[in-house]
């Protein structure tokens, strides 16, 4: 199996040309204990665990696996250095650290996306609310996001649609200030083969 090496785009490879045909198969993962955002470019859902520990991971796993089996491109969203001392950051990091290698294990071309630069993309500030991401995510993209998971399934969407832009497949027109979130993501070494 290939080692997935993830790198920045150099300048001019963050937008691909829009192509014709159908659309690639983008799901973006807000991971949390709680509640995980999955999502691709028009839906969006949250995973949520009745179970502790172990089991919770576990089943995590398994949910996310059956999500992205088909996926071109999965963006997941990095850790946030900034909340490390906050429950339960441990057993995150282990969560985040067994998706992203399932990912590579599968050949699953797979973005990391920091928390700050999928705020960009959804709104074109970095400090942005999680509510003004959701309303941004609703404005742009015309995907409504409700219930208690609201905020988890924005994030979830914002990733997504970013890594359909960088494949080639924008959703919406988006402002430059929104799209220069797209040279800061450490995206697939390789471009996958759907890209334009």
């Amino acid at each position: 199996m290939t080692q997935l090496t993830l790198q920045t785009p150099a300048a001019g490879l963050t937008t691909r040309p829009a192509a014709a045909g159908a659309r690639p198969l983008v799901i973006g993962l807000d991971l949390s204990l709680t509640s995980t955002g999955v999502a691709g470019v028009d839906w969006a859902e949250a995973l949520k665990s009745r179970h502790k520990g172990h089991r919770r991971l576990s089943w995590l796993r398994c949910e996310i696996a059956d999500r992205v089996r088909s996926a071109d491109l999965v963006v997941v969203e990095g850790p946030s250095f900034g909340h490390g001392a906050q429950a339960g950051h441990h057993e995150l990091g282990g969560l985040w650290w067994m998706i992203t290698h399932d990912l590579w294990r599968r050949d699953l071309p797979y973005a990391v996306c920091p928390p700050k630069v999928r705020a960009v993309y959804a709104t074109g500030n970095g400090s942005a609310s999680k509510g003004e991401v959701r309303d941004g995510v609703r404005r742009l993209f015309g995907v409504e996001c409700d219930g208690a998971s609201r905020y988890d399934k924005a994030d979830a969407v914002t990733m997504a649609c970013l890594g359909a832009h960088w494949l080639g497949y924008p959703v919406a027109d988006v402002p430059a200030t929104h799209a220069r979130a797209l040279t800061s993501v450490q995206w697939p070494e390789t471009i996958p083969a759907v890209a334009r």
